[in-house]
């Protein structure tokens, strides 16, 4: 597989080549791209040095596969040109997830809905990719009815001025500003631009996204999305209402028979998710389930995972993989 990695310089881009190193794929030749100002850096992928290229350039060069993280804009500018030329582009933006002609694909819930024609795959949001790896085999089991989900999540789902802001103001350096207030010994109920309803961008997205990657319109989420200053991955309380009731022991198993998640759940001995232990791993965790007393059928859930491998790069990487297994991908056409 030739494979374009478009941003290549930027948080996620750099987490991409690690991860494909990582999980061994099946590189016969990389190509970096990245904005005009970083054309001509190097990246290092399998300890050999990479000079980044125009988008252009990686074109002609008619990859098989471009993992883009890139920014929206870049992205709703460059993914077709890669898909007229024939290259499947995975796409980490917001640009084409809400899309009605684009499949938004978390591989251990609907990598089934993926064919040869889908040269545009969008990669969801970190926070519901996390939340619907867990959610998938309960709804199966249990039919969900509601999901009422609050994030805590890390600075790094915001890049690299916001990772320097956090660690700038516990050494009291007054340095560029990725947030309107200070993150350091703070929270910000406020991820994304605030929308007429109320609600944020990154609040509508896990509510929007939910409903699109389980395929069913009939599930009812509602969202509070929060910046927390923590490094090693986004957590969130969830609750969910099925209309089937359960066993605990049995949903307890379940979850931990499903496709990547870890259960954490054992409180006598206080073991449950953290950040600290779901960074640089590509699971998802799961722990502190019980009922919720207040009503019927009702489980409340605390999900962890690292936003920058599962909720980012290694899903991107896995909907590769997937392509690849299934043969639905292959040399790029003639442009």
């Amino acid at each position: 597989m030739k494979v374009a990695v478009v941003g290549a310089t930027g948080l996620v881009g750099t987490k991409m080549l690690q991860i494909l190193e990582e999980r061994n794929f099946p590189v016969t030749e990389l190509i970096p791209v990245a904005s005009a100002k970083s054309v001509g850096k190097e990246v290092t992928y399998k300890g050999k040095p990479y000079k980044v290229v125009t988008v252009e350039d990686a074109i002609k060069q008619k990859p098989d596969i471009a993992l883009f993280s890139a920014g929206g804009s870049t992205s709703l500018e460059q993914a077709p040109l890669f898909a007229e030329a024939g290259i499947t582009v995975i796409d980490n933006s917001s640009a084409w997830r809400m899309d009605p002609t684009k499949k938004l694909v978390v591989p251990e819930v609907n990598a089934d809905v993926l064919t040869a024609e889908d040269k545009i795959i969008a990669n969801p949001n970190c926070s519901t990719i996390q939340m619907v790896v867990a959610l998938k085999p309960l709804h199966d089991k249990y039919k969900i009815k509601r999901v009422v989900v609050s994030t805590y999540q890390s600075v790094t789902g915001t890049g690299v001025k916001a990772v320097d802001q956090l660690f700038n103001e516990r050494k009291g350096i007054d340095g560029p500003k990725a947030y309107p207030y200070q993150i350091d010994l703070n929270v910000l109920p406020h991820i994304d631009v605030f929308t007429e309803n109320g609600y944020t961008k990154e609040e509508m997205k896990m509510i929007l996204e939910t409903k699109k990657i389980m395929g069913d319109d009939s599930i009812r989420v509602t969202a509070t999305t929060v910046r927390i200053p923590v490094m090693g991955g986004h957590s969130e309380s969830v609750n969910i209402e099925f209309e089937n009731d359960f066993d605990l022991d049995e949903l307890r198993t379940l979850l931990s028979e499903s496709p990547g998640i870890v259960v954490v759940d054992d409180v006598a001995n206080l073991k449950y998710p953290m950040p600290l232990d779901a960074h640089e791993k590509d699971e998802v965790f799961v722990g502190r389930l019980r009922r919720d007393e207040t009503q019927d059928n009702t489980l409340n859930a605390w999900i962890v995972s690292d936003n920058l491998r599962k909720g980012a790069a290694t899903n991107a990487v896995q909907i590769a993989e997937y392509l690849v297994a299934k043969n639905l991908v292959g040399q790029a056409v003639e442009a």
